[in-house]
């Protein structure tokens, strides 16, 4: 679907940005005048209906008689040295290459890294509040985002901006501290490889923890609930929408210990990176449940550090809500390299 607004009254060269992921891609171009926040056209597109990148902008150009001044796109999968294979799309993607083909300046950030570029800029609304804490100014910031996968990344304050820095960490080793999260270590130790966080904090890993929780005997798994998800092409939408709406005290069990998980994890990046700026919970499951994350139990498996615990309660914790924010912050990394800061 495509919506175009004031693009013939945009003055001058737009800038383009992009999410790009592996169902969909959304595209969008912006002016100085308006900023980030308010894209002068944008469409979304199928990724797998298209071999390339390059064919997606090339629909999304089509018929628009503009000039761009530069691009940036944010893409899951790690970006070395200009380059990056796209995670769930056969697409290789290098900024020399797209440069030359586009006629401007190209860049590619991880998914969470534009993310991130969004997060200085992001208004009350875009937010919902898990604790005010106490922000510190200029103070390193976190972000966790739990979606297919999990991402985390932090910015740091340079004197004049934020600077954002992608990293792995969601692939860190799992270190469970209570004794439910010690018998799912157990439970998943026979597996091959080690046990990360992204295994069970994460859309993927949700199937994983539901198998916990029926394989331990904890939870009796009822017999519809089993049909549907045997016959669903993803069991995580089954899980999530079963524990949100109540219908099966399992998956309401499930969200519970994602929420916890996460919620130590989040505390984890709080005291790794000293971010008493604050923590910013992105990727598409916290906004879906949040009636299991404004939880004083999420508080206390945020906190639950022994002597840092007085600490991580000063640490500012939210949830992203708005939908599109890594487009957001790639349109923003794309305006900040032109000088232009929102």
């Amino acid at each position: 679907m495509i919506h175009q607004q004031n693009l013939a009254q945009a003055d001058g060269a737009l800038w383009l940005a992009g999410d790009i992921g592996g169902a969909k891609t959304t595209l969008a171009l912006y002016s100085a005048e308006a900023g980030p926040h308010a894209p002068v056209a944008k469409a979304t597109f199928p990724s797998a209906d298209y071999v390339s990148l390059e064919a997606i902008v090339a629909a999304f150009l089509q018929g628009k008689d503009v000039a761009i001044r530069c691009a940036s796109f944010g893409i899951a999968g790690p970006v070395v040295a200009g380059r990056v294979q796209a995670t769930n799309l056969p697409w290789v993607i290098e900024e020399q290459a797209f440069s030359a083909w586009l006629g401007a300046p190209a860049r590619l950030l991880n998914d969470l890294a534009a993310i991130a570029h969004a997060v200085p800029n992001l208004r009350a609304e875009d937010l919902e509040t898990l604790n005010e804490g106490r922000p510190a100014s200029q103070a390193p910031l976190g972000v966790i985002a739990p979606g297919t996968g999990l991402g985390e990344a932090f910015l740091l304050w340079t004197g004049n901006a934020y600077r954002p820095f992608a990293s792995e960490g969601g692939h860190a080793d799992f270190a469970p501290n209570t004794p439910l999260g010690a018998e799912l270590l157990a439970y998943l130790r026979p597996r091959p490889g080690h046990v990360s966080y992204e295994q069970i904090c994460s859309g993927r890993g949700l199937p994983t923890l539901y198998g916990f929780l029926r394989d331990s005997g904890r939870y009796e798994e009822p017999n519809w609930l089993a049909a549907e998800l045997a016959s669903a092409p993803d069991p995580t939408r089954v899980i999530v929408r079963a524990g949100v709406e109540g219908q099966a005290a399992i998956c309401g069990a499930t969200l519970e210990l994602f929420r916890d998980i996460l919620a130590a994890e989040a505390g984890n990046l709080a005291l790794r990176m000293l971010a008493t700026g604050g923590i910013y919970l992105g990727g598409g499951l916290p906004p879906r449940l949040l009636r299991f994350l404004t939880t004083e139990a999420f508080n206390r498996a945020f906190t639950d550090k022994g002597h840092f615990a007085d600490f991580l309660k000063q640490v500012p914790v939210h949830v992203i809500r708005n939908p599109e924010a890594a487009l957001f912050g790639a349109a923003c990394h794309g305006l900040e390299l032109e000088g232009y800061h929102a």
